[in-house]
């Protein structure tokens, strides 16, 4: 007879809620893991998806998603000529808000040349842009739906198509624009600014600008060696696309990345504390009926299985309730969460070594109960 399980069965209703609220505990960690996942996961979303293999962006900066790039619009006609390029498309990255259907939504805006690259890898309905203006296509997480009309800048653009899991790093969702639309929104000064300009003697400003211009290379193209004939041009910068996905997950989430993992190591921590007092509570309550073990004989691996299996038992029923409640939320989170069978079983094998640590105070004092204890009052 196994005497974990016996003991389990005796004690039922008080195991169930003991695994639920390990459970509990166990789900937060487990959320903080595939968050932590999920940020990298939106970091690199967009590059990913553009499938660019080189970007072109303001000399002495590292990018539109690092830091503020400004340069000509006719770069792009530039870079389309370096030897090695297949083809290259302008585009602008701002953050702003649009008022929509359900209210007043936060959003990066992509501008980009429909026909060049710059858009959306994949369309998950509708369609992607066509040639009349003013129309747009949204990540699904704005919750928009295809004909609705929302208005950024003072404009109203229809949504014509909506794509999935493409957001801005910061967890905004994503939604792409003609480019002209995008430089009028990011660059044109307003009435009363560009008025301003011209009485103080300058020029009302051109919008032929972009933040940066994003080129794919022919197959046998070697993509440093581009990247160094772009940067010989004294006004631009060029980052390949390793240097770009480096770029956004050790510099521009890095920070977010460590206070999400300090928070898991935290919890991990914190759970393994509770576990272990868990653990040494549920011993001594059997202290009387360890102690009748060792007095009729029973050896010493018995007692070590007893405890060790309800451990791991425990731990085991806590981890299946948290694994079940965050895959059945995880759709409701404001932030994705990026949990596949690596992350999952590495923490399964966390959960099962905080157990089999945490057991050993509770086997420890289960080896010194003396068989006489259990003649005791």
């Amino acid at each position: 007879m196994n005497l974990a399980l016996a003991d389990i069965r005796h004690n039922l209703g008080r195991f169930l809620m003991t695994g639920v609220g390990l459970g509990l505990l166990m789900a937060v960690a487990l959320s903080m893991v595939g968050i932590y996942q999920g940020v990298v996961a939106e970091a690199l979303a967009l590059s990913r998806s553009l499938r660019a293999d080189l970007w072109v962006v303001e000399e002495g900066t590292r990018g539109p998603f690092a830091e503020s790039s400004r340069i000509p619009g006719d770069v792009r006609a530039m870079v389309a000529r370096l030897p090695g390029v297949a083809d290259a498309g302008a585009i602008t990255l701002s953050t702003t808000e649009m008022q929509a259907p359900q209210g007043i939504i936060r959003v990066q805006v992509m501008g980009y040349e429909p026909g060049r690259p710059g858009g959306p890898a994949a369309i998950a309905s509708g369609r992607a842009l066509g040639g009349v203006r003013r129309e747009m296509v949204a990540d699904a997480r704005a919750g928009l739906r295809l004909g609705a009309v929302v208005t950024i800048g003072g404009d109203r653009y229809r949504v014509v198509g909506t794509t999935r899991g493409l957001v801005a790093s910061g967890g905004d969702p994503l939604v792409f624009v003609h480019l002209r639309d995008a430089q009028e929104l990011q660059f044109k000064l307003a009435p009363a600014a560009a008025r301003r300009a011209v009485a103080a003697g300058g020029a009302a400003g051109s919008i032929d600008t972009v933040n940066a211009v994003i080129a794919r290379l022919s197959p046998d193209a070697d993509p440093d060696g581009v990247a160094g004939t772009a940067r010989r041009w004294k006004h631009l910068s060029a980052l390949t696309d390793a240097e770009q996905s480096a770029l956004l997950t050790r510099s521009v989430v890095n920070r977010a990345r460590v206070q999400l993992g300090m928070f898991t190591v935290v919890l991990l921590f914190v759970s393994a504390v509770i576990i272990a007092l868990i653990i040494y509570t549920m011993t001594m309550d059997k202290l009387r009926e360890i102690a009748t073990l060792k007095l009729i004989g029973a050896p010493d691996r018995t007692i070590v299985g007893l405890v060790l299996q309800q451990a791991l038992l425990l731990g085991g029923a806590g981890f299946a309730a948290a694994t079940a409640l965050v895959f059945a939320a995880r759709d409701v989170f404001p932030r994705t969460v990026a949990l596949g069978v690596a992350e999952v079983s590495a923490m399964a094998g966390v959960i099962g070594l905080i157990c089999i640590l945490g057991s050993l105070v509770s086997i420890r004092a289960a080896l010194r109960i003396e068989p006489a204890q259990a003649l005791g009052g």
